[in-house]
C-alpha cells in the first residue's frame, strides 16, 4: 500500500489542523467536561461544517469513501489538539458497527453522521468480562413484536453526550460464546432516560465522561436489532479493530505534541546557568522518546493497513492490530512518563497541558485492551 500523501490529504490535513489551532481551546474544553455537559457543541458542528465527520464514511451515506490515510490524518490532528469529541466512538467504531449490520434503520442513522446529528456510544463491556467483549451477560429476550434488555454495561465511553447507544447483548448460548451475541440501536437522551434504564454518569481519568448503564426491563420494538440475530461477533471484532487503529494514530498525534513541547521546554529550563537540554543524560532521554514515537508512527500504519485492507483475512488483521496495539501502549507509557519528569512537579499541574497529554496516553494505553491483552491475543493467533 502507498502511504505517500497526495495533495488532497495534506490539505485535508491542513484544514483540520487549522480549525483546531484557531477554535480549540484547551482550557475550555477541560471547564466544558468538569463543569459542562462535558463537550462543545460548536465544535461538533463545526466538524460537521468541515465535512471531517463524513470524510471516511462511504458515499452513499454522505461521505467522501476515504481510506486508511484519511483516517490516520484525521485522528492524529484530533490527538495533537487533544479533543474530546466523541470522534472515535461515533464516526469509526459506531459507523464500523452500522455499516457492518446493514438495514433500513442502521443506515438511516448512518447518513446523519456527517452532518453532525448524531453521537454514538458502544456499551459492550461489563461488570466481570475485562476487556473480552464476547463474554456478554447482558440478555435481551423476545416478548411479543418487543425486545427486552436485562443487564449491566460499564464503561461506555462518550454515552452522557450519545443521542444512539450500540448494545451487545446476548440471544443464545453460553455467556463467553461468540456466537449468540446480538446488537441492539438505542436512541438516546441522558436528560430523559426512558424506563428500564440506569444510568451513572463519570468523568474519566482523561477529561473525557462515561457512564454504567443498567438495563432492567428495557423494551425495545423489533427493528432496534442490528443485522442477523446471534450473529455480530464478527461484526463487533472488526469494528472494535478500526478504533484500535484510530487511538494508535491518535497516540501519534499526543506524542509528537508531548516530545515537540519537551524538547522546548528543555531549551527555556535553566539549572546551574544553563538549559537543562545542554545535558547529555536529557538529550539521550529524548532521543529514546524520539525513537518510540517513530516506532509508533510505523505501527500505526500497520494497523490503518490491516483494518482497510480488502481482501484480508480476519486473523491477519488481528495480528497486525494486536501488534499495533502492544507498541502504541509501550510507546504512550514511556513518552508520556518522561515527558511529565522531563518538566519536573509543573508536569502534572492542571495549568500546564503536557499533564493532560498525559493522563490521555495513559488512558490509551488500556483503552480497547491493554498492550498485555493484545500481546496474549496476537500469541493465541499465531499458535500453530
Amino acid at each position: 500500500m502507498d502511504f505517500t500523501f497526495t495533495d488532497e490529504q495534506q490539505m485535508l490535513r491542513e484544514a483540520v489542523a487549522g480549525f483546531l489551532a484557531a477554535r480549540y481551546d484547551l482550557e475550555k474544553s477541560r471547564s466544558a467536561v468538569k463543569t459542562g455537559a462535558g463537550g462543545q457543541p460548536e465544535i461538533w458542528r463545526g466538524l460537521a461544517e468541515l465535512d471531517i465527520l463524513g470524510v471516511t464514511l462511504p458515499e452513499r451515506f454522505g461521505g467522501m469513501d476515504g481510506g486508511p490515510l484519511e483516517s490516520m490524518i484525521l485522528a492524529e490532528e484530533l490527538g495533537r489538539a487533544l479533543v474530546v469529541e466523541p470522534y472515535v466512538d461515533t464516526v469509526v467504531v459506531g459507523g464500523g458497527l452500522l455499516r457492518r449490520s446493514g438495514g433500513e434503520r442502521a443506515e438511516r442513522v448512518l447518513a446523519e453522521i456527517p452532518g453532525g446529528a448524531v453521537r454514538i456510544a458502544f456499551a459492550a463491556l461489563e461488570p466481570t468480562s475485562g476487556e473480552t467483549r464476547h463474554d456478554v451477560s447482558v440478555t435481551a429476550r423476545r416478548d411479543g413484536d418487543d425486545w427486552v434488555l436485562d443487564g449491566t454495561k460499564i464503561a461506555v465511553t462518550g454515552v452522557p453526550l450519545a443521542t444512539h447507544v450500540i448494545v451487545s447483548a446476548r440471544t443464545s448460548g453460553e455467556r463467553r460464546d461468540t456466537d449468540g451475541i446480538s446488537l441492539f440501536l438505542v436512541e438516546f437522551d441522558s436528560s430523559a432516560l426512558p424506563a428500564g434504564v440506569e444510568m451513572h454518569s463519570y468523568r474519566t481519568i482523561d477529561d473525557r465522561v462515561g457512564a454504567d448503564l443498567v438495563f432492567s426491563g428495557f423494551r425495545l420494538p423489533a427493528d432496534a436489532l442490528l443485522g442477523a440475530e446471534g450473529e455480530a461477533w464478527q461484526v463487533i471484532e472488526a469494528a472494535v479493530d478500526e478504533g484500535i487503529a484510530a487511538i494508535a494514530s491518535e497516540a501519534v498525534g499526543l506524542m509528537r505534541k508531548v516530545l515537540d513541547d519537551t524538547v522546548e521546554y528543555t531549551k527555556r529550563r535553566q539549572q546551574f546557568g544553563v538549559p537543562i537540554g545542554s545535558f547529555q543524560v536529557l538529550q539521550h532521554r529524548m532521543v529514546d522518546m524520539y525513537i518510540e514515537l517513530e516506532q509508533s508512527i510505523a505501527a500505526a500504519y500497520l494497523a490503518a493497513y490491516a483494518v482497510h485492507a480488502d481482501p484480508i483475512e480476519p486473523a491477519e488483521r488481528a495480528r497486525s492490530v494486536s501488534a499495533a496495539k502492544v507498541t502504541i501502549a509501550r510507546a504512550a507509557r514511556f513518552v508520556g512518563q518522561n515527558a511529565v519528569q522531563l518538566h519536573g512537579a509543573m508536569g502534572m499541574t492542571e495549568e500546564l497541558a503536557i499533564g493532560h497529554y498525559f493522563k490521555r496516553l495513559t488512558a490509551i494505553e488500556y483503552e480497547f485492551g491493554s498492550g498485555d491483552d493484545h500481546l496474549a491475543r496476537y500469541i493465541a493467533l499465531t499458535k500453530p
